[in-house]
């Protein structure tokens, strides 16, 4: 069972890469990207994509380590609550800096 779970994220990684290494090349292709350089879409879409899988992992670090701090010690579940919120929304911040600064430079 373990396998299963370890190939349907594996695939759902990989499924996600491709979506976005190669939604800004077709969105380029029906614009008629004259400017910049054509491998510039290419370049937004890994870009994106490489933001997107450091952020889901770090999102994911960060709430299983404070899951885990919560179940050692069912008492400071209030005190973690805030600065883990605070925490994953500076990460996501940072996945959409990557998102604008990659469609700003394509």
């Amino acid at each position: 069972m373990k396998t299963v779970g370890t190939f349907a994220k594996r695939a759902a990684l990989f499924a996600a890469t491709l979506v976005a290494a190669f939604a800004p090349v077709a969105n380029a292709v029906a614009e008629d990207a004259t400017q910049g350089s054509p491998l510039g879409p290419i370049g937004a879409g890994l870009a994106i994509g490489m933001a997107v899988i450091g952020g889901g992992l770090g999102q994911g670090k960060a709430v299983g380590a404070m899951l885990e701090s919560y179940g050692r010690n069912p008492s400071v579940g209030g005190k973690l609550l805030a600065p883990m919120l605070i925490g994953m929304a500076l990460i996501e911040s940072l996945v959409i800096l990557a998102f604008v600064i990659a469609f700003l430079k394509a």
